[in-house]
């Protein structure tokens, strides 16, 4: 397979994309970093290639397409729109180092506010018509209910925005959850801090970006939390039990309506994927074959904050999918500095098609 192919590939991916009414867009592919740094942290550092411009300053060779596409909409985009793109991407792959670095991805890119679970049917019955001659496994979930479960846990603010800040990190996730719920003891150095009357009275000379008044707030915060009753063993359950939903969408939902009886928190977002259920089936998608798992999208950019999908290649456990994508309300939200709208997308790596078929 040559870089000439898996261009040609992912250019006639979009106009495949282009011929259903999408907008053919592009972007720079040296991006301010700052806009990236701000939305995930220092984190997307482990997975950018990152630079610096003399006049530009601090750039990331671009990681993804949707963000710069967002950015674009929220400027100068009329509404309803659709987008497509095609171009190489960039990311570090320490952790799977058999995996390309540079690959050319082909997305598709919804922004309408009139029906949410009608764009998210359409997103996903396009890829679902283009990558039918290659019997991949089709697989979604919903993150919006997720976070709807924990923002309704009886705990702290605190807690509530540490839960939802590691929803993306699965094992972080797992190790609070723990905590918070007094299944893990606390650390011995924490604990052994917090069992000092004044912590910083023997404190080193300070070396690093916190003063000692940041510390000192950090403490307080620490013994703040040290002090909170643990999460109720039920919520905890019901939460566990959230994750662990795993079945084909009808009976994804049946289960899910069980478990909001004792979490009506997350009663709206189930109603919302009852309706995104009946409007894929309005697309012709086979929904009661279509799998559903609730913890489906934990590991993917945490733009997502809704309905997420994926496209795996059976007998390929090492690969990534092959195509994927969701709904990114709230990413709207924060590039349009208050505005937003509905919004939902996806991508295919033209590379692992090649693949699939042979080569070329």
């Amino acid at each position: 397979m040559t870089l000439a192919a898996e261009k040609a590939r992912a250019l006639a991916l979009r106009q495949r994309f282009e011929a259903a009414g999408a907008q053919p867009v592009d972007c720079a592919i040296l991006q301010p970093a700052g806009t990236l740094l701000d939305l995930y942290g220092e984190d997307i550092r482990t997975r950018a290639y990152v630079t610096t411009d003399p006049v530009q300053g601090e750039v990331m060779l671009r990681p993804d397409f949707t963000v710069p596409v967002v950015e674009a909409h929220m400027r100068d985009g009329a509404e309803p729109a659709r987008y497509t793109y095609a171009g190489e991407v960039f990311r570090r792959q320490e952790d799977h180092p058999e995996r390309a670095s540079e690959y050319h991805q082909v997305g598709f890119e919804v922004f309408d506010r009139a029906d949410p679970a009608a764009a998210d049917a359409e997103v996903f019955a396009r890829f679902a018509e283009i990558l039918a001659p290659y019997a991949l496994r089709p697989v979604t979930g919903d993150i919006g209910i997720l976070t709807a479960a924990v923002a309704g846990l009886r705990t702290t603010d605190n807690r509530r925005a540490a839960l939802m800040r590691h929803i993306w990190r699965p094992r972080r996730f797992r190790a609070l959850l723990d905590r918070f719920s007094g299944r893990a003891p606390v650390p011995a150095s924490r604990a052994a801090l917090l069992a000092e009357d004044d912590p910083m009275a023997r404190a080193e000379p300070l070396i690093g970006l916190r003063d000692g008044a940041e510390i000192a707030d950090r403490i307080a915060a620490l013994r703040e939390d040290a002090a909170q009753p643990p999460l109720s063993r039920e919520e905890v359950a019901l939460l566990e039990g959230l994750l662990k939903v795993s079945e084909t969408c009808p009976h994804a939902l049946e289960h899910l309506r069980d478990i909001a009886v004792d979490l009506p928190a997350i009663a709206e977002a189930v109603d919302r994927f009852a309706d995104r259920i009946a409007a894929l089936s309005a697309r012709g998608v086979a929904v009661d074959r279509l799998h559903f798992e609730a913890s489906y999208g934990r590991s993917s950019m945490e733009y997502y904050d809704g309905f997420v999908f994926g496209f795996v290649a059976p007998g390929q456990p090492g690969w990534p999918v092959v195509a994927g994508g969701g709904r990114y309300d709230a990413l709207t939200r924060q590039l349009g500095q208050g505005r937003a709208i509905p919004a939902v997308g996806g991508v295919i790596r033209a590379s692992l098609l090649l693949e699939l078929e042979g080569g070329a």
